[in-house]
């Protein structure tokens, strides 16, 4: 929580202002949250599941990333009422969903250079 006055909060509204691709940065940032969105897309939709899947995240910490995503309409915490005691799973909403190909996207973009391949500057590039 930032304090409104802040420059920090100030520079923050400008820049979501300005371009929603800040503000969309913004909502899947942090360590976790995009392999969160991955291992619930690919259905370790459970607490414990995405716990198993990322043995270095604390349960403080994947709690509050999960309320994150919620509080961004990403995914939504469902009771399981077939369960005693009764049980919780995160589901991907329309717009989690639309976010996995985007997600995949990056991840290809980082490996593609994480194993070398070469940078340039194309010749048709208006870079001066």
């Amino acid at each position: 929580m930032r304090k409104k006055q802040s420059s920090n909060y100030i520079n923050e509204q400008f820049l979501f202002e300005t371009c929603e691709r800040n503000s969309a940065i913004s909502i899947v940032s942090g360590r976790w949250k995009s392999q969160i969105i991955y291992y619930i897309s690919q259905g370790n939709n459970r607490f414990h599941l995405l716990k198993q899947k990322l043995p270095a995240i604390s349960e403080t910490v994947l709690a509050r990333q999960l309320k994150e995503l919620e509080s961004h309409a990403i995914l939504v915490k469902r009771e399981m009422a077939d369960t005693v005691p009764t049980g919780v799973k995160y589901l991907l909403t329309n717009k989690g969903l639309d976010l996995v190909p985007i997600l995949d996207s990056l991840c290809n973009w980082g490996k593609t250079y994480a194993e070398g391949k070469e940078i340039f500057v194309p010749a048709d590039s208006n870079l001066t």
